[in-house]
């Protein structure tokens, strides 16, 4: 090592050592930061001081914000650096300590975000804690230097108290932990599910879709449920709105218009002005609900944003060796969005200031629509376009495309934002899903090859002697995996098997769920804490049930051991299921938005859950035609050979004859031979 790349290392701290490109971006901060880790919490015993414990994550804007302001003044690291012990944690590497710290301090304040900033002794129990704080007064905070000024005097001062807070507040925690593992045990029907619907639709903006005020979140899980009710009822206001969302979102500042992809939330109620970070995940669960809209709807709109939206991840973040990238940072140039906006003047340049159809449409202004700037949105569509500027529809679309290759490749040229390179298990199974979903919703066999060759770099790339980890990045994994990496991996493989017929998928899928069973188990019975019985790096194991930006891997668990139990004919599997559901169905119906994987599961079983499998010389072509209609209640299974370690596919071939059986938890209805007649005895 030489040279500036010498001086730099030997000016940055402990995290220049770590993988998180989070971390690295404060390995040169004047601050004393430590990794998450015991040696952290030795040296506060060792000196008597309290621990600032900093999360946030690489694509967060306030995170950069704080950074500029506070961590980077070398005064406020001095007095950091001389009063306490100072760690920085990335959230997407350790969401358990992300989960713990920020329950506490929802606790606390009441609400929460990143950055997370929570003040704790050397036994990790929280006593204060807040978000970003300015470096002056401002927006009714103190500035950082006046909380870190009063957490001094507090702890030398009043240390009994803060002791006796920090212990409480853990208390409770651990009593948190466990609430929601009971509930009313009785049963559920579909009308049960009407008056989830029925909640749900209050929460709804009609006139801009979505859920709520602003700030709006995709809010994929509800949205699936809404189209799945419709499937199971015909109810005419769950497909509005489910639609209305998706379309309001796909004509918004929230899709990127020219590169595909969706950004995290929208700041504002019309879905313009989003927060510009993309997630892998958010990608891959919208993904979910287009593959749904596209198969009940046949509209070429939802396959073709399907389509950009997998042209995004492939060629934004798809690592060299076959995994995803976690996101794509919000900021270029210290600026929030500037990679993807355009001034009056960039716009101009590109196509000229006489092309008012393409500004019309994508709501282009010389004083900007956000911020002095535009944000590129559906404003004007190709059919108002046509009779506004008498041109055919066709002739519209086709300027349309060609300017937006234009736009692109002017972008192109521009300082890219940031992209997070590591990988997650929990997001890369949650893509893989939706690739195997779009494989199947677009008939598309590329997906599913696709799918099939990131199942295989998963399986290999984050297994470490035999035990899966959490992140991975540049060929090693790290971090034991959580329940939610186990839970979407094991969704992953039950969906590759369904969509390619590759049945050993759902056998891998058993092995996984038995070790989850073994390790994750809450004492109780029934629930899954968030880590494993091995992990004890925090105070207290949490069971969540809450769907957050991603589903609740406990309801994710519940619907993989429906599935295994009727694959595996484990009745003790589809009973765990079905003893989770009971115990959250009450929430689910109070609660549907933050229980919206819950209530579909409570809506399939409902409609009682089947297997269909399709066994015989032309079994994948009977699969096929059956995959072409949305069935969330059924789980199909494809062979042309018996699989004797795969109960369900037991005395399913008949010679040498291909015959379609329909089994629910209780039994099998005669054999079938015509796809058509099948989904008559399933939609009974």
């Amino acid at each position: 090592m030489r040279g500036l790349d010498a001086y730099l290392y030997s000016m940055s701290n402990r995290l220049i050592k770590e993988q998180s490109p989070y971390l690295l971006q404060h390995a040169h901060n004047p601050v004393d930061w430590y990794p998450w880790g015991e040696e952290a919490f030795e040296q506060a015993k060792q000196r008597d001081k309290p621990v600032l414990v900093s999360i946030g994550y690489a694509a967060c804007h306030w995170c950069h914000v704080m950074e500029r302001e506070s961590f980077e003044n070398e005064e406020v690291a001095g007095y950091m650096n001389a009063h306490f012990v100072c760690i920085k944690v990335d959230r997407e590497e350790h969401p358990d300590v992300d989960h713990f710290y920020m329950d506490a301090l929802q606790a606390m304040s009441g609400s929460g975000g990143w950055p997370l900033n929570v003040f704790v002794n050397d036994k990790k129990e929280p006593f204060y804690g807040g978000t970003y704080f300015p470096p002056k007064p401002a927006y009714s905070r103190p500035s950082w230097v006046q909380v870190l000024q009063w957490i001094v005097q507090l702890w030398t001062e009043q240390n009994d108290e803060v002791t006796a807070q920090a212990r409480q507040m853990t208390a409770h925690l651990r009593q948190a932990s466990t609430m929601g593992l009971k509930g009313a045990e009785k049963g559920w029907d579909m009308d049960t599910c009407r008056e989830m619907t029925e909640n749900l639709l209050k929460q709804a903006d009609t006139v801009y879709g979505g859920f709520g005020n602003a700030p709006k979140f995709p809010g994929s899980m509800a949205i699936s449920f809404l189209l799945e009710h419709y499937h199971f009822t015909d109810f005419e206001p769950a497909l509005k709105q489910a639609l209305l969302s998706l379309d309001a979102m796909i004509e918004g500042g929230i899709y990127d218009q020219l590169g595909g992809g969706f950004a995290r939330y929208s700041t504002d109620a019309k879905w313009l002005a989003p927060h510009f970070e993309k997630m892998l995940y958010d990608n891959a669960l919208i993904l979910f609900s287009l593959c749904d809209a596209y198969m009940l709807t046949k509209n070429q709109r939802y396959k073709i944003v399907i389509e950009d939206t997998i042209s995004f991840t492939e060629r934004e973040l798809k690592c060299p060796t076959g995994g995803y990238y976690s996101a794509i940072d919000a900021d270029s140039e210290g600026e929030e969005g500037k990679f993807y906006t355009w001034t009056w003047k960039e716009w101009c340049d590109v196509l000229g200031d006489n092309d008012a159809m393409l500004a019309d449409h994508f709501g282009v202004r010389e004083n900007g629509n956000w911020e002095h700037t535009n944000i590129l949105h559906i404003e004007v569509n190709a059919n108002e376009l046509s009779v506004k500027y008498h041109l055919s529809e066709k002739q519209v679309n086709e300027r349309i495309n060609e300017v937006k290759k234009k736009l692109f490749g002017e972008r192109k040229k521009r300082e890219r934002p940031i992209t997070d390179d590591k990988s997650l298990l929990s997001w890369n199974a949650l893509m893989n899903t939706a690739l195997s979903k779009a494989g199947i919703a677009l008939e598309n066999e590329q997906y599913l090859l696709r799918a099939t060759e990131h199942m295989h770099w998963m399986l290999e790339n984050f297994d470490k002697d035999g035990d899966l980890m959490h992140t991975w990045k540049e060929g090693q994994a790290r971090i034991s995996a959580n329940l939610d990496d186990k839970a979407y991996l094991v969704q992953a493989l039950l969906q590759l098997a369904t969509a390619t017929a590759d049945n050993r998928w759902v056998l891998r899928a058993y092995k996984i769920a038995e070790e989850i069973k073994q390790n994750f188990m809450h004492e109780e019975g029934d629930f899954f804490y968030y880590t494993s019985v091995h992990q004890k790096d925090i105070p207290v194991r949490k069971v969540d049930v809450y769907d957050g930006a991603t589903p609740s891997a406990n309801a994710v668990m519940a619907g993989n051991l429906m599935i295994l139990g009727l694959c595996m004919e484990r009745s003790d599997l589809h009973e765990q299921a079905f003893s989770m559901l009971q115990k959250t169905q009450e929430k689910a119906l109070r609660y549907t938005y933050s229980f919206g994987h819950w209530a579909m599961l409570l809506q399939r079983y409902a409609a009682n859950m089947k297997t269909i499998v399709c066994s015989g010389p032309c079994s994948l072509e009977k699969t096929r035609e059956l995959q072409k209609k949305l069935l969330p209640e059924c789980y199909i299974l494809t062979s042309e050979k018996e699989i004797f370690d795969l109960p369900v596919l037991e005395n399913k071939f008949l010679s040498a004859q291909t015959s379609i059986f329909v089994c629910t938890t209780e039994a099998c209805l005669s054999p079938e031979s015509d796809t058509e007649r099948v989904l008559q005895l399933i939609s009974q």
